[in-house]
């Protein structure tokens, strides 16, 4: 016999699913939710939190609990920098029209909101081993979030890393301000001389931090895709390390081998 949370859960996920509730709709305080329910605020509590960890609700902390937008997707395959690198030498109007993030989400410009902050800090040891500097060696570190208009959530968080010495040759390279850049990293490389030759993904999953819970808007339960990008040049030099914590309930990697032929 289902327990009473259960129950309650049943009925609500009902409401939702028949669409009594819509998406974005706010739930009323645990108290009447109780005493519509006839049972008790910690028995609610306890259904709401199972709505939870199915992605069907989710609380915003001072704003109350809501029926769970569907968030926009994002689809990252094989092809993407090679896109990227066919429009780095591109006029700059055609490079402003659309970017990779554009590209991966099916949005437009208009429906992003892109934030950038950067630093410059000492390569520390992992760091310095990748790029193939002396620890100590400052880097220009650039965090990028971009978010769809209508969401409180980014679509993923990025950490990006470049030799500071290796791009300072063009100083707008160094101002957050010129983001987003029309074409994107390899773009930016590419006003310094610089080629990019390949890219070395690496991906993983883990739970997520606390801070990437609430930084992410992720449901309980819902792990992140943590993925490290490294970029080499023409001759072989790694150019920029990245990593990037994509939440992993709004994002979908499809990766196409192409086989020769006996």
């Amino acid at each position: 016999m289902a327990k009473v949370y259960e129950r309650i859960a049943d009925a609500i996920r009902e409401e939702i699913r028949a669409g009594q509730r819509r998406p974005g709709d706010r739930f009323p305080p645990e108290t009447a939710l109780a005493e519509a329910f006839g049972a008790s605020v910690p028995t609610v509590r306890q259904a709401i939190g199972v709505l939870e960890s199915e992605g069907l609700v989710e609380r915003q902390h001072g704003r109350g609990t809501f029926v769970r937008r569907e968030r926009a997707k994002v689809v990252r395959d094989g092809a993407r920098h090679q896109w990227e690198k066919d429009r780095a030498r591109e006029p700059e109007p055609e490079r402003r029209r659309t970017g990779a993030t554009e590209r991966d989400t099916d949005l437009t410009i208009g429906d992003l909101v892109f934030e950038a902050k950067y630093a410059q800090v000492p390569a520390d040891e992992d760091l310095a081993g990748a790029f193939g500097v002396p620890v100590g060696t400052i880097l220009l570190r650039r965090t990028y979030g971009t978010r769809h208009r209508d969401e409180r959530a980014p679509f993923n968080r990025a950490r990006s890393y470049l030799v500071l010495d290796m791009v300072s040759g063009n100083p707008d390279l160094l101002r957050e301000d010129q983001e987003p850049w029309p074409g994107g990293t390899q773009n930016q490389l590419w006003t310094v001389g610089i080629e990019v030759d390949r890219i070395v993904e690496t991906f993983r999953a883990r739970p997520p931090t606390p801070e990437e819970t609430e930084d992410l808007g992720l449901a309980a339960g819902v792990s992140v895709i943590i993925l490290q990008k490294v970029s080499i040049d023409t001759s072989g030099r790694v150019v920029e390390v990245s990593d990037v914590v994509l939440p992993g309930d709004r994002t979908e990697m499809t990766f196409t081998t192409k086989l020769t032929r006996w």
